[in-house]
């Protein structure tokens, strides 16, 4: 059997654990920058706000059903994620970490009620311990168990956060109770395919021949068809942490033009995109440099620009990145254009230890040594202590964050007091 755990509103769950007031309140979270909405209680849900609606147009809305806004804390939601997945990795043997705030797990050797039992205790344990509230679905396949979990989440009261599908006619059942569309694996363009022969929900699907599914959405959408008649073709995959790129990106609070400005906001984000790699201990030998201006404000004139480059060494340095990311930034830069976001993109990441070294690659060691001194620093005495000189002195770069939680698990300075 295969259970998909899924905390519940998870965003809004970490912001009621040290806020608990918030409880039985509407609660949105913004994304980067506070611009639009990525995260909503049941009681926001309730109030017809959508996900990705925009926090300026919404303000009224806000303050006339008095729902709680927030920054993304994003260190708390880490932080508070990795609880609860360690929690489940002491529980349960094989865990497939899916997202921040989903897993799947298998029971193998475990009799359909010992199953069970593991999940109520899952529920029990992860809200006791942390005061995550979750949802969970158990069932013989992985697809299944998605449809399940979304049962015990329609209905809370009901089903207290956990529901099974066990036999063939409980698979039918579920099955015809959720809609094609929102069935995990089928997309926006299948779901169009199939909304032409009139298949609507998830026991329509299971009815066609397989040949049709085939031809018409692959193998993969075999296998997802085989998933929900109940027969396994997705096993619990290992969790795995290497990342194929590291972006920083960010908009500005209002349009810049001049290419000093530029320069100033691609280093900084050169600077911290490289702490992220020397964090993994990798390197990289592309980048990619974007700037964007305002779609908005443009009159259908092109508004995004890009350029990727290959870096003559692989390199995890600020210096060496920001440098390449500067020249890729003058090629694409116009001077009469305002733009409002900017990012970079390191690509093509390989082990630290792995680099190799050229006859002419003098610098490599000595810009290691200097980076490890930089972050020991960082470490020491607080983030971006030392920046580059093409770097604003006295300006730090943060996101418009003006809602921000406090960091209550991983800032001695942020943390409850307790009277």
């Amino acid at each position: 059997m295969f259970a998909l755990i899924d905390c519940n509103n998870f965003y809004a769950s970490c912001e009621r654990v040290f806020q608990p007031n918030l409880n039985g309140k509407p609660v949105v979270i913004l994304s980067n920058n506070d611009g639009c909405v990525i995260a909503r209680s049941n009681e926001a849900k309730s109030l017809g706000i959508p996900m990705g609606a925009p926090a300026f147009k919404y303000k009224n809305v806000f303050e006339q059903n008095k729902v709680e806004v927030f920054s993304s804390n994003f260190t708390l939601y880490g932080d508070m994620s990795n609880r609860v997945m360690s929690i489940i990795s002491r529980l349960v043997p094989d865990v497939e970490i899916y997202s921040i705030d989903e897993a799947f797990v298998t029971f193998k050797g475990f009799s359909n009620h010992e199953a069970k039992r593991r999940c109520k205790d899952i529920i029990d344990t992860v809200w006791k311990w942390t005061g995550i509230p979750v949802s969970i679905g158990l069932a013989p396949t992985k697809s299944l168990a998605k449809v399940a979990n979304r049962i015990a989440k329609k209905n809370p009261k009901k089903n207290k956060g956990f529901y099974s599908i066990d036999s063939e006619q409980e698979i039918l059942e579920a099955l015809d109770s959720i809609a094609v569309g929102d069935i995990w694996g089928i997309g926006s363009q299948n779901e169009k395919k199939l909304s032409k022969i009139n298949i609507k929900s998830g026991k329509d699907f299971i009815s066609i021949p397989d040949q049709w599914v085939k031809k018409n959405m692959s193998i993969v959408g075999l296998k997802l068809k085989k998933e929900l008649e109940g027969i396994p073709t997705l096993e619990i995959e290992e969790t795995k942490i290497e990342k194929k790129s590291i972006a920083t990106t960010r908009s500005f609070e209002s349009d810049i033009s001049s290419i000093e400005d530029l320069i100033e906001r691609i280093t900084t984000y050169s600077v911290v995109a490289s702490k992220k790699l020397r964090s993994q201990k990798s390197e990289c030998n592309m980048i990619c440099v974007f700037i964007r201006s305002n779609p908005f404000k443009n009159n259908n004139q092109r508004y995004h620009f890009s350029l990727t480059g290959s870096l003559p060494n692989s390199t995890n340095s600020s210096i060496e990145i920001s440098k390449f990311a500067i020249k890729l930034l003058k090629k694409i830069y116009s001077n009469n254009t305002a733009y409002k976001k900017a990012g970079i993109i390191l690509m093509g990441l390989s082990p630290e230890s792995s680099h190799q070294y050229s006859l002419f690659d003098e610098t490599t060691e000595r810009q290691k040594k200097l980076m490890k001194s930089i972050d020991s620093i960082d470490s020491k005495y607080g983030a971006f202590k030392v920046r580059l000189a093409s770097q604003d002195q006295k300006r730090i770069w943060k996101m418009r964050r003006q809602k921000l939680s406090r960091n209550y698990t991983t800032e001695i300075d942020e943390v409850l007091i307790v009277k």
